[in-house]
């Protein structure tokens, strides 16, 4: 039996502002689409972020015994510098200003993006459409939006038509906006524009002469809208309803409106089941922002080129400082989180190290399947790793109690305790054990144990003050030993 059939997730429905029993469409299937990056420059930390959340979710339903089809998209085309359908498509922009072709462009930032991505141990997704290898699926769309009587087509361009929409739909139903208070903050047009209305948005733009991509249609050679590619390609790939669909926080309007006015106008129907939302990552309590110098990148946080953070950080402890915090909460990156997280990584990775020499007893002290059940209700409870974080180190502290002899564990509780640490850790959370990863952690083990024999020895010899010095000196640079009667190990700080 699949362990879905136990353990019932409730997860937060952005469309209904509450937290809803997961039941898939289909029973033991779960359709998930993401909104994946517009790849004209290097993928932005707060993006990755979200593909994070995303990630441990698809981790998460895939342990469960869920078949998952996970679709994240590659936006390569018709995403404008303005969201209102005014300025230059964002790629392009780019590819005039290097006088290279576009698609070199996208080439570029979709390797930098994956290789970002697995840099960080992320699952691949199932499918990974692009926006330009599905034209024919948008042209579709649009023509069955304009033969339902929701766009309208002016000087080769395709508008949908909101107000027209509203009139028998809810334009807003996600975020919660009304039309008339989106009238209300609305400029008036400025004359220029071929829409009818400023809320009004593009299924199809005309290209000027000068734009480099296009692509013929029955209205003009233009290019699409952004918002209409995702529905596009999420319906192809899941069917016109489906189960989840996620992207980050400032998706949510205009974009995510506008996929759910798009499906309805051409299916009749809403798209999905679960709207789901990551929150915004910030760094030292500001907004992240080129603009204001106010910006780290995952380069620069990785290596520790940069004059924000005192160090380099490896992406494992990175991740767990991520899952830290609830994927919906807002999420400030600083230094001494980092390095708080560091620490707690590590404690993590020691106690892994522990449990395979840990001695059984004919009892336990301590009750591993409810343990272990709490591990669950964390994660059903909306995915709340931080929880399931603080569960974790429950478990760390028995297990260094066992060592040390003041608790007790039976060999099946261990055995137990042992598999689902390890599969909350590495399978679900997606964290790496760094001293298994690198021969560089098997040499500083060897070189620590060397020293932990000089102290040894020192102690024998009643030379304290040489074995003061090596305790203190190893403490220095980051290394704590720990003394107990089975001997004495050491963790990293």
């Amino acid at each position: 039996m699949q362990l879905y059939n136990t353990q019932h997730i409730k997860l937060y429905n952005t469309l209904t502002s509450e937290k809803e029993i997961f039941q898939p469409i289909t029973d033991g299937y779960v359709g998930m689409y993401v909104c994946g990056p517009t790849v004209y420059s290097n993928v932005h930390l707060g993006n990755v972020r979200t593909f994070m959340s995303f990630d441990m979710i698809f981790r998460y339903l895939k342990h469960l015994g869920y078949k998952v089809r996970y679709v994240r998209n590659i936006t390569d085309a018709g995403h404008l510098e303005n969201d209102a359908d005014v300025g230059e498509d964002k790629i392009t922009k780019k590819a005039r200003l290097e006088a290279i072709e576009p698609m070199e462009i996208v080439q570029r930032y979709t390797v930098d993006f994956h290789n970002v991505l697995n840099t960080f141990n992320f699952l691949p997704p199932s499918i990974e459409p692009t926006a330009t290898g599905h034209i024919i699926e948008q042209i579709e769309l649009i023509q069955s939006i304009i033969d339902n009587g929701f766009a309208y087509t002016v000087n080769g361009s395709v508008y949908f038509d909101v107000h027209k929409y509203n009139e028998s739909n809810e334009y807003g139903i996600l975020s919660k906006r009304k039309l008339e208070d989106l009238i209300h903050n609305t400029r008036a047009l400025d004359g220029q524009s071929d829409k009818k209305n400023p809320q009004d948005f593009a299924l199809w733009k005309k290209a000027e002469p000068t734009h480099i991509m296009r692509w013929p249609s029955p209205w003009s050679d233009g290019f699409p809208g952004w918002h209409l590619e995702c529905t596009a390609m999420s319906t192809k790939y899941l069917g016109d309803y489906f189960d989840i669909h996620g992207g980050g926080m400032d998706l949510k309007f205009p974009h995510h409106e506008c996929e759910i006015a798009q499906n309805q106008a051409s299916k009749g129907q809403a798209p999905v089941k679960y709207w789901m939302h990551a929150n915004m990552l910030e760094l030292n309590g500001a907004r992240m922002s080129k603009s204001t110098g106010n910006y780290i990148n995952p380069a620069e946080l990785l290596s520790g080129d940069n004059d924000i953070m005192s160090k380099a950080y490896n992406p494992s402890v990175i991740r767990f400082f991520m899952m830290q915090a609830s994927y919906r909460s807002v999420l400030d990156l600083t230094d001494d989180g980092l390095s708080a997280a560091e620490k707690g990584f590590h404690r993590l990775m020691d106690a892994i190290g522990i449990i395979d020499n840990l001695k059984t007893s004919s009892s336990s002290s301590f009750t591993v399947t409810d343990w272990k059940q709490k591990c669950y209700d964390a994660m059903n409870d909306d995915f709340n790793t931080p929880i399931l974080i603080a569960t974790l180190f429950e478990a760390v502290k028995f297990i260094n109690q066992v060592k040390d002899g003041s608790a007790t564990v039976t060999p099946e509780d261990l055995t137990v305790l042992k598999e689902t640490i390890e599969t909350f850790i590495f399978d679900v959370l997606g964290l790496v054990n760094i001293s298994k990863e690198s021969s560089g952690g098997n040499k500083l083990t060897g070189a620590v144990e060397i020293l932990i024999k000089l102290r040894k020895e020192a102690r024998l010899n009643k030379d304290f003050a040489l074995s003061d010095k090596i305790r203190d000196e190893l403490a220095e640079a980051g290394i704590q030993l720990n003394d107990s009667r089975e001997g004495t190990t050491f963790t990293t700080n």
